[in-house]
């Protein structure tokens, strides 16, 4: 794995390694050995790969296994905001080495990245007080090479999408890509600039959608995205629900009778 020269020139480092439990796992232990961001941790293979809510990840060798390390990236209120840059970034980064797949290519709430209707990549954000300081670990997975079985949700990879793109070359772009968003996001200053090219980038805005809560379950019309980066859900009677956190599915592409997966592996 390399960094971008962009990343080496503004102060980056990277730890690549072989094989990791989890990058995120890794990447929150160097930080509690004194480890300072922006540091970078790779893995060609994981052996315990999770997502969000405790999913696991299956993490075989060929796809990208990726972690960022930052420390107080932002005020806490913003750190959340993370989320939608890292997809961004992820976003950019694949156009940048597969360009053909730009009409494929979406953005789903609040950070997968589809391929046509199969989930493509996954993203966990995960924080830590360390010393008085917020440390947060930017988790990102990328299907290059294969996919699960849809056992949950439709999954593709990159190469069965058409494009001839490796790992390393992937993470070369993210790490370039990842400092360009982070510059605009300006620590939550800029939130406004991602929120709108996130947007942009989206499905299921402006249709019908099904959200899952642990709660349970409902439908509406995706009207949009808040300040704070919340999905704004409207319902058959006219009333506007607000979702902090959620799987999201536009009303049709849901397997029925499955719960959806989430998260990335990291």
């Amino acid at each position: 794995m390399r960094l971008h020269p962009a990343a080496v020139a503004a102060g980056v480092r990277l730890a690549a390694h072989e094989t990791l439990a989890s990058t995120n796992t890794e990447a929150l232990a160097a930080a509690r050995r004194g480890e300072r961001g922006p540091f970078w941790v790779t893995a060609r293979q994981q052996t315990a790969g999770r997502g969000r809510r405790g999913n696991k990840w299956t993490s075989l060798p060929g796809n990208l296994y990726a972690t960022l390390l930052l420390d107080e990236p932002a005020p806490p209120d913003h750190a959340p905001e993370l989320s939608f840059v890292a997809a961004l970034a992820t976003y950019d980064a694949i156009l940048d080495c597969a360009p053909a797949l730009r009409r494929k290519l979406a953005l789903k709430w609040p950070n997968d990245i589809l391929c046509g209707d199969a989930k493509l990549t996954g993203i966990l954000i995960e924080g830590e007080s360390i010393e008085g300081r917020l440390v947060v670990v930017v988790g990102i997975g990328v299907n290059c090479r294969h996919h699960p079985p849809p056992a949950n949700h439709p999954t593709t990879d990159l190469a069965a999408a058409g494009a001839d793109v490796s790992a390393e070359g992937l993470f070369t772009a993210l790490s370039g890509m990842m400092l360009r968003r982070l510059e605009q996001w300006r620590r939550g200053g800029g939130f406004d600039l991602i929120r709108a090219d996130w947007l942009e980038r989206a499905t299921g805005i402006g249709g019908e959608l099904r959200v899952r809560l642990p709660s349970g379950e409902f439908s509406g019309r995706g009207e949009g995205m808040d300040e704070r980066g919340r999905l704004l859900v409207r319902l058959a009677d006219g009333s506007l629900r607000t979702v902090t956190a959620g799987d999201v599915f536009p009303l049709g592409n849901e397997p029925a009778g499955q719960a959806p997966a989430t998260g990335r592996a990291d």
